[in-house]
């Protein structure tokens, strides 16, 4: 699947975005931004989201980061997600903003910032292997 045709719209999002209440809004250029719904299914016993949640809500918009930068020739799989929680994260929408700060020929390095209510909630880097298809 090409996940420029999703930000384009024409075609719908990848099974997991939809499981996950993630939707992006844009993607371009090694950058994207989406907003990730944290549902009640989301609430772990002391009241706010479990943290695995907010990783993977950050690492399906690195995906979207670094499709922007793929030729149509190459793929990409995560090698490492890191996610540091700043906040607490309640019910709601976050933001996700990511950046792919460096892209070569084999792997890239990105950052992703989510944010809830205007405050910055957790951060995330992940290094991602280029594929050739």
């Amino acid at each position: 699947m090409d996940l420029r045709n999703v930000v384009r719209k024409e075609t719908s999002a990848p099974p997991c975005d939809h499981y996950l209440n993630v939707s992006v809004k844009e993607a371009s250029e090694g950058k994207s931004r989406g907003i990730w719904t944290v549902t009640d299914e989301m609430i772990n016993g002391n009241g706010v989201a479990m943290g695995g949640f907010s990783g993977a809500a950050a690492d399906i918009m690195f995906a979207y980061a670094i499709s922007s930068q793929l030729e149509m020739d190459e793929g990409f799989a995560s090698i490492n997600l890191n996610t540091t929680f700043l906040k607490p994260v309640i019910r709601g929408e976050v933001e996700i903003l990511c950046r792919i700060h460096k892209k070569g020929r084999t792997a890239a390095y990105g950052r992703a910032t989510l944010m809830q209510n205007g405050k910055t909630v957790a951060e995330a880097t992940s290094s991602i292997m280029i594929i050739k298809k």
